[in-house]
């Protein structure tokens, strides 16, 4: 019995080891490599290639501002032969993939007599391509594919072969041969549903590289007959919506989106983004009404919390043009459920600043427009390059703002009584206790919590390291400590040191700048620590008076020539006079003020005219009044910078008394063109050199004066800046 064992032992061995041939073409042989093939070597690369597939699709985030590619699968550059593409990004599991498919090539393929016997082998050299394909070497992949298609003509995936082929030519730049091989393919009227869809997807990737979006949409919408792949049909519907958008067919768009909306089989992502991109696309109000009842929806859908930023920020957009303030509150939301999306907090950064902009809030709109190019990425883009100019243009209104609202809060409480001033920070003083008892008391609850909590996770622990810092429940427990009684601190010299630089109440007093009070100090609760800071030398308190009326002043102009903003211009350069400035602030705000009222048709533009001619005859705005502007022909084929020219060749031979005359003359004759502020900075150097010091500053002034915001206002400023200190 034991000897007819080993004998059937023995027969079983001679017919595994006769069986791994793969020289021989015997039934036996053919089945034997064929499965370990298939269930065994293949099954194993396959699933290391879905593993690597769902990591690069976890791991790839769509643009939806812009058009989706057909196919998720980011390039920056492609990579040579034995070179892993984009730095070796891609999963590992596709390298595993590739290893399988070569184990099964070389020890499993049955190529006799110029005819492999191995069925599967196909499959092997299927799955080595697109396994180089999802790792961005194309080349090698594109050598995969090829040989299949050379080589077994017949085999059961050839067609989906032939797909892939095309798909890497076009990640090669080779898309009309794509497209031809692609066309031939679709020829073949017995192809099946999902082979068809995906040659239509791919051709349709090929005319994407050549911006013919006639022919993508075409192949697009014959791909999308069938739901069999839900992932791509989805995508291919939305990048439909986007494509139609583009060539301004909303209908068409929408329909594309709302398909989406409709699949149920459809990834969620492309079921929330297709709602928004539907936002994109309204046009009438009732559109408009019935999107923000959606929207609404949407939100209150638990959901679509992880989306709940871009829809806040596209419901504020909705209600914009009807409700300002509602809008501001979307989009402040949006920003409160912001979490990583860089790109979507600059949008929102953008609208909040704009919404405020538009209101005339110039400093809160600055604030904003901080906030995105802080976190941009993306400064040479030409739409932050134009937030950047727009934020430019905001630096002096927010300068000349702080300065008048510090100065004003100064003088007003220069301006109170002992028994007023006391009263006054009496009152805020018991507002100060009151908010520190309130923040004293939330620290303490804070603090609880967190000990609590932490005495939790502390019992647990296997106290084997007693120093503090190798444990990291310990360590954690003395940060959260730390938070609950310090608050967020940075790590700086002085850090128990509080500075409080404002103080607001009601009557919108503030005092700025003052001294740093440590946490707890009594000082933060006596009268005189405050009343002590209030300036009481006259020279100091006309030097605060003098800059904030030079504030006001530039704000008027600025608001006047920069911004066009008659309204706010008017209301500064009104409350500047009432403050009784200096004639030679009196003088150039009346003239804007009179500027201002004539473009409105406001009687008070007459009342300002006879004060101006009464009061300051001699003045160069009294000769503007009297002698407006004339439209001088000129017969010359000279041009307004080459009389520039000649003029400043003239004051550098110094025929001053020419440029002067010859500059008032151009002045008159081109009033409102930019070259003006040239002319009178030339006219007032000339002036300085044949009239003296004084006439050279006063000249600089008035350049200064009415011509802000230009080169040529802050190189005269400097001067008589220089000119005042050497005085």
């Amino acid at each position: 019995m034991k000897n007819i064992d080993k004998i059937g032992v023995s027969f079983l061995i001679f017919l595994f080891v006769v069986s791994c041939s793969t020289k021989k073409d015997a039934f036996l042989n053919r089945n034997f490599h064929s499965t370990t093939t298939k269930y065994n070597v293949l099954f194993n690369g396959n699933e290391a290639l879905r593993i690597g597939l769902q990591e690069l699709n976890s791991n790839y985030e769509d643009n939806y501002w812009e058009r989706l590619p057909i196919e998720p699968l980011k390039v920056d550059k492609l990579a040579l032969p034995g070179m892993q593409g984009d730095g070796d990004s891609s999963p590992k599991e596709f390298e595993r993939a590739e290893e399988k498919a070569v184990k099964a090539i070389q020890k499993h393929s049955m190529l006799i007599a110029r005819q492999e016997r191995n069925n599967q082998i196909d499959n092997a050299y299927l799955l080595l391509g697109k396994s180089r394909y999802y790792s961005k070497r194309f080349v090698p992949a594109l050598e995969a594919f090829n040989f299949v298609i050379l080589n077994y003509p017949s085999a059961d995936l050839i067609n989906e072969t032939r797909i892939w082929q095309a798909k890497t030519l076009v990640r090669l730049q080779n898309e009309e041969q794509a497209i031809d091989n692609l066309t031939n393919l679709l020829k073949n009227e017995d192809l099946d549903k999902e082979i068809s869809e995906s040659a239509h997807t791919a051709i349709a990737m090929a005319y994407i590289k050549m911006d013919s979006l006639q022919q993508v949409t075409n192949h697009l919408n014959k791909a999308v007959l069938s739901d069999i792949n839900k992932e791509q049909t989805a995508r291919n519907l939305f990048v439909l919506g986007q494509i139609y958008r583009e060539k301004n067919l909303l209908d068409s768009s929408n329909i594309a989106f709302e398909k989406v909306i409709d699949f149920k089989k459809s990834p969620f992502k492309y079921r929330i983004h297709a709602h928004i991109e539907k936002a994109k696309n309204v046009v009438t109000n009732e559109e408009r009404l019935a999107t923000i009842t959606t929207f609404k929806k949407l939100i209150k859908d638990r959901d679509n919390r992880p989306y709940l930023d871009q829809l806040n920020y596209h419901l504020g957009l909705l209600v914009t043009n009807d409700d300002a303030e509602k809008a501001i509150g979307y989009f402040k939301e949006s920003l409160s459920k912001s979490r990583k999306n860089d790109f979507q907090k600059e949008l929102t950064y953008e609208a909040l600043g704009n919404s405020y902009f538009d209101k005339t809030s110039f400093l809160v709109a600055g604030a904003f427009y901080d906030s995105i190019l802080q976190i941009t990425q993306s400064n040479n883009t030409k739409r932050v390059r134009s937030i950047k100019r727009k934020r430019d243009k905001l630096n002096e209104v927010i300068l000349y703002e702080n300065i008048s609202k510090r100065n004003d809060s100064i003088l007003k409480l220069v301006g109170m009584s002992d028994e007023e001033r006391e009263t006054y920070f009496s009152d805020f003083i018991v507002t100060l206790r009151a908010k520190d008892k309130e923040k004293k008391a939330k620290q303490s609850a804070d603090l609880k919590r967190s000990k609590q909590a932490k005495n939790k996770q502390l019992n647990q622990l296997d106290n084997t390291s007693k120093w503090y810092f190798y444990n990291m429940f310990t360590v954690s427990f003395g940060k959260e400590e730390f938070k609950a009684l310090w608050g967020n601190r940075p790590l700086e010299d002085n850090w128990r040191l509080s500075t409080k630089n404002l103080l607001n109440v009601a009557n919108e007093v503030a005092v700025e700048n003052l001294q740093e009070v440590e946490v707890g100090s009594v000082k933060r609760y006596e009268v005189w620590f405050y009343t002590d800071q209030i300036p009481t030398d006259i020279s100091k308190i006309d030097s605060i008076r003098a800059e904030r009326n030079s504030a006001y002043f530039k704000l008027g102009v600025i608001y006047k020539e920069q911004f066009k903003e008659l309204d706010l211009a008017t209301s500064k350069l009104d409350k500047l006079l009432s403050f009784n400035p200096k004639p030679s602030i009196v003088l150039p705000s009346k003239y804007h003020l009179y500027k201002i009222y004539s473009s409105q048709n406001n009687d008070n533009a007459t009342e300002l005219k006879e004060d101006i001619i009464n009061d300051f005859p001699a003045s160069k705005y009294a000769k503007i009044i009297l002698n407006p502007t004339k439209n001088v022909s000129d017969t010359s084929e000279m041009t307004v910078e080459d009389e520039y020219a000649l003029l400043f060749y003239e004051y550098k031979d110094e025929l001053f008394e020419s440029v002067i005359e010859k500059a008032t003359t151009a002045i008159e004759k081109y009033e409102g063109d930019k070259i003006v502020s040239k002319f009178e900075l030339l006219k007032a150097y000339a002036i300085g050199k044949k009239q003296g010091i004084a006439a050279f500053k006063e000249a600089l002034d008035f350049v200064a004066m009415n011509y802000p915001n230009t080169e040529e206002a802050r190189k005269a400023l400097e001067v008589s800046n220089t000119i005042k200190e050497k005085l």
